[in-house]
């Protein structure tokens, strides 16, 4: 499938879930399924909103597991404003990083085919050998998750610790250090695994699908507020 401009501009067909904000759609099980693609595995990622706390150790822990040097983050936790008045204010805390889309606009962009998706596991990946620098993946990517890594002068973003927990055979270090419980990684392609357990189970939005991406980091929404994109 290419990234064409119509795909690129055409939406899903997902319901809209905010209130004059189009960029985030919620989805019950059926649309998840409909959305799936033959292939050996499709990791994802499920983030609940209703669990973080915003204790940021799953920062940490991608940071130390994948030697993400200072000024550069692979994954980020953003706070809201509050919601509620005080004594009852709240806050809203997202997760920020790759969300490894199945139809990737920085892979078709990338002139060397450093940006690439690993066709076994359905991971975004970036080869740093063949990596030049030039930053059009970045340019592409509407979540704007990918930095110049300034160690190798080469594109860098999460990658499921792909390289480090995953090929230990480990949960991605994120998922291992959060005291919540608030993210859940599994494969998509296997009905009977802990994540479509959750997306059975809850009702999920992604950001961003009327642009065709088709993200597989998936979020439980916050009780409070209006969710956005």
């Amino acid at each position: 499938m290419t990234c064409s401009r119509r795909n690129f501009l055409v939406g899903s067909g997902a319901v809209i879930f905010t209130t004059g904000v189009a960029s985030t759609a919620a989805f019950g099980n059926k649309s998840v399924v409909n959305t799936m693609e033959d292939g050996d595995k499709r990791y994802g990622m499920v983030h609940d909103e209703t669990l973080c706390i915003g204790c940021t150790a799953c920062t940490d822990a991608c940071r130390e597991t994948n030697n993400v040097p200072d000024g550069v983050s692979r994954l980020e936790i953003v706070r809201s404003e509050p919601q509620g008045e005080f004594p009852n204010a709240d806050y809203q805390f997202s997760r920020v990083s790759c969300q490894h889309c199945d139809n990737a606009p920085c892979v078709y962009v990338c002139p060397t085919g450093a940006s690439y998706k690993d066709p076994k596991t359905g991971i975004v990946d970036v080869d740093a050998f063949k990596c030049v620098g030039c930053g059009y993946c970045l340019a592409a990517c509407p979540y704007k998750v990918r930095f110049i890594q300034p160690e190798t002068k080469s594109a860098d973003k999460c990658n499921f610790c792909r390289d480090t927990n995953l090929k230990a055979g480990k949960l991605p270090a994120c998922v291992e250090s959060c005291p919540t419980k608030a993210l859940t990684f599994g494969d998509l392609n296997d009905p009977q695994s802990e994540i479509n357990q959750v997306l059975n189970q809850k009702l999920v939005y992604r950001s961003k699908v009327e642009l065709g991406t088709k993200p597989k980091l998936y979020k439980v929404p916050h009780q409070k507020g209006e969710i956005k994109g």
